[in-house]
């Protein structure tokens, strides 16, 4: 299990079929409270990235924080509405950093 604090994007979560984009990694589904997390930058390798290609599926009360984005498929997408403030303070990060046209083509929606 990885100890310390992580930025993660929840890749999986309960019930939903992980699929690896490497052919030798075999599908799987997550079990009940269990999330699959992954580094923004998938360039990076497992060993560098310190995320579930590590060290496995993470707990779900192990994760504090909010979902900002949704993305399902292609054209179902958008942004979170947790509260008013938290809008306020999610509205830099989906301006500048969201790039749903790459969250798509990564997922191949």
């Amino acid at each position: 299990m990885a100890e310390g604090i992580f930025i993660e994007v929840a890749a999986c979560v309960q019930g939903y079929e992980m699929v690896s984009t490497d052919e030798k990694d075999e599908p799987f589904v997550l079990d009940k409270d269990e999330c699959w997390v992954m580094a923004d930058n998938q360039e990076l390798k497992a060993k560098e990235a310190r995320d579930s290609r590590l060290f496995g599926p993470v707990p779900m009360t192990d994760i504090v924080g909010r979902v900002i984005y949704s993305l399902r498929t292609a054209v179902d997408h958008g942004p979170v509405d947790n509260s008013r403030v938290a809008m306020f303070q999610d509205s830099p990060v989906l301006a500048v950093e969201l790039d749903v046209e790459e969250m798509v083509k990564n997922n191949k929606m």
